[in-house]
């Protein structure tokens, strides 16, 4: 199964559905965001802090202390990550480019909100983009990842200075 969705063509097409679907979300959700005009995720925290109490929370402790001591204090900052997070990944999974990065970005996303009380379509959309991640280079096989992951792979190789056969102790 990992052989088939890391090397064969028609999983790397159904793969490219998948990706530009999500893609498709997430640049819906941060352009509508961004050209709404004022977007404040603070309201948010508040409430998903408000979800952490009562007798079935739908907030872990956890996830509401980071939100209360963290994120809400930073709620401009918060919000500008979000929009324009959401905005950039749907562009490069749409495009193919860099589909790994940002589908990992996408799942932190997807999580937080999770973890922050929201279902909507985050269950499905962490189902799906776990496909692409696991599928790799053939996710972004049709995409602009075949251009530029060559690029990109030689940019961060490491050329040790060490002789071969040699050991680092």
């Amino acid at each position: 199964m990992l052989n088939l969705l890391r090397k064969n063509n028609i999983a790397a097409g159904v793969l490219a559905i998948i990706r530009i679907y999500i893609g498709y979300q997430f640049i819906h959700a941060g352009f509508a965001k961004i050209t709404g005009g004022g977007f404040d995720a603070s309201g948010f925290l508040k409430g998903a802090i408000a979800s952490s109490t009562g007798e079935h929370p739908a907030v872990q402790g956890w996830w509401a202390a980071f939100l209360q001591n963290i994120a809400l204090p930073n709620a401009d900052l918060f919000s500008t990550l979000v929009q324009w997070g959401e905005l950039l990944v749907g562009i490069a999974l749409i495009l193919g480019l860099l589909t790994n990065f940002a589908t990992l970005m996408g799942l932190v996303m997807n999580f937080s909100f999770l973890f922050s009380g929201t279902v909507s379509t985050n269950g499905q959309m962490i189902l799906l983009a776990f496909f692409v991640l696991v599928a790799g280079a053939n996710a972004g096989k049709f995409g602009l990842d075949r251009y530029a992951m060559p690029y990109v792979r030689k940019y961060f190789t490491v050329k040790g200075n060490h002789r071969r056969g040699t050991t680092v102790a």
